[in-house]
């Protein structure tokens, strides 16, 4: 892995769009704050209006200021690398997953450090997300098993493993006991949490699926997965109602999507959803007719981690070289992006 990275921060080109169709550059510089983390940014989460939260391979958790870059917390107890981190938005419990086979409960207020630990998996915890109700915590893992927690306890209540079932990612279905999980056999799981047993599963993927997310009025969701130049590199988008089937795809970034995220919108009429890739570039694209609307390419920024939003108009973006990036969106003129500021 080492090696890999190394090779990363030489060869930035690798990861460059060139002549790609909707493509914008920035016309003003961007801020530069100063870094909240000293290394590669592994996972991100809005936790307020103005407020991120973000983990990194420096083995930290982070709140962050969007708008101003001022750090608020900062949180330290992991042993290895920050893999994920998730909350319920406007909650003070925040939750963070990492290489050192744990999970760990914070609260956002208090750095002494962490309320609750998780711990009972074998291998790194990949996948990360907290009940609506914020009872639950459901874990996931290259250890092949799907946990959940007890949020006040910490205790196991519930443990499935499947053969093969490398996670990458999980998201919590809202108002709902389902589950989405995304692994490297190419597969995508629903879980329902009452019982932690398989509800349902969409055809077998040609490329491993990376990352999940869930629409706000839990109709929806979208996949995404890996590849190489151009060859698999799409997102999906499922409808999670009584038909689950394939909606529709979302094609044009040319290495591997790492995260996939839907956007709050300005017009009912103009549902989003927005991808980032190891290309270096960030896509708005129309839910419904799978157009990509706006397109940025973030310079220097090497492979692109992790995405959030909180409202209509901000995206924030994790990257491997340039920490976060702040992108505007002006959905009243044709989605343009432009990077507003990094921290």
């Amino acid at each position: 892995m080492g090696k890999l990275q190394s090779k990363q921060k030489r060869n930035l080109s690798r990861y460059r769009i060139d002549g790609d169709a909707g493509h914008s550059s920035n016309t003003q510089v961007a801020q530069q704050y100063s870094p909240v983390h000293n290394d590669a940014v592994t996972s991100l989460a809005s936790l307020t209006s103005e407020h991120c939260l973000s983990g990194g391979k420096d083995k930290t958790v982070v709140i962050c200021n969007w708008k101003s870059g001022d750090v608020q917390q900062k949180f330290i107890g992991h042993e290895r690398e920050v893999t994920k981190v998730t909350c319920l938005f406007q909650s003070n419990r925040i939750f963070s997953a990492s290489r050192d086979k744990t999970a760990l409960m914070w609260d956002m207020y208090n750095k002494a450090g962490p309320l609750q630990e998780f711990t009972g998996h074998e291998l790194v915890v990949t996948g990360l997300a907290v009940s609506p109700d914020g009872l639950q915590l459901c874990t996931g893992s290259r250890d092949n098993s799907v946990c959940i927690w007890d949020v006040e306890t910490g205790v196991c209540l519930q443990s499935c493993s499947i053969s093969r079932n490398l996670v990458t990612h999980i998201c919590w279905v809202p108002a709902e006991s389902l589950v989405i999980q995304t692994s490297e056999d190419k597969m995508i799981r629903i879980w329902d949490s009452r019982e932690l047993q398989v509800a349902h599963t969409f055809p077998i993927r040609q490329h491993i699926q990376t990352h999940c997310d869930a629409s706000p009025d839990g109709r929806y969701c979208i996949t995404c997965s890996n590849g190489f130049s151009g060859e698999g590199c799409e997102a999906t988008l499922w409808d999670l109602r009584q038909a689950k089937h394939k909606v529709c795809e979302y094609k044009g970034h040319l290495q591997a999507i790492a995260a996939c995220i839907f956007v709050p919108s300005a017009a009912p009429s103009l549902p989003l959803v927005a991808t980032s890739a190891h290309d270096c570039t960030v896509k708005i694209w129309n839910r419904d007719t799978a157009v990509c609307v706006s397109s940025i390419c973030l310079d220097g920024a090497g492979p692109l981690t992790s995405l959030a939003s909180s409202d209509a108009a901000n995206l924030l973006c994790g990257s491997f070289n340039s920490g976060i990036h702040h992108l505007r969106m002006n959905q009243s003129n044709s989605c343009i992006l432009r990077e507003v500021a990094r921290f």
